[in-house]
């Protein structure tokens, strides 16, 4: 599959936040979404990632200056791994739930047993 611009993808990840339920957006608190081209050098298929504090473990303290937490989705290793447009637009929005489910503090083992790994 040719890799889409980066506006379009821009627009597919657009696309899944906006089937994520807005009950569920509500609740994301200090959160800010991107999309970079490749992941670290170190992890090459990495499809996207959370950094940031769950809120399981923020302390009363926690927002006093907190930079927002980030969700990073990788446009390479997402448009390489699909065969299809239809599959793209699946695996992006499978990996925001996942990203998502991070923030919530929901580890990766519960993610797969839930089959969004």
């Amino acid at each position: 599959m040719q890799p889409p611009s980066r506006e379009d993808f821009d627009t597919l990840v657009e696309n899944a936040l906006d089937e994520v339920p807005a009950e569920l957006m509500a609740m994301l608190d200090n959160v800010v979404f991107l999309v970079e081209d490749e992941p670290p050098a170190d992890d090459p298929e990495l499809l996207g990632v959370y950094e940031g504090v769950p809120l399981t473990e923020r302390g009363d303290v926690w927002a006093a200056g907190a930079l927002p937490d980030r969700i990073l989705l990788f446009r390479g290793p997402l448009s390489r791994m699909c065969v299809d447009h239809d599959e793209l637009v699946e695996e992006i929005a499978v990996t925001v739930v996942h990203e998502i489910a991070h923030h919530f503090g929901i580890d990766d083992d519960a993610l797969h047993e839930l089959g969004w790994g």
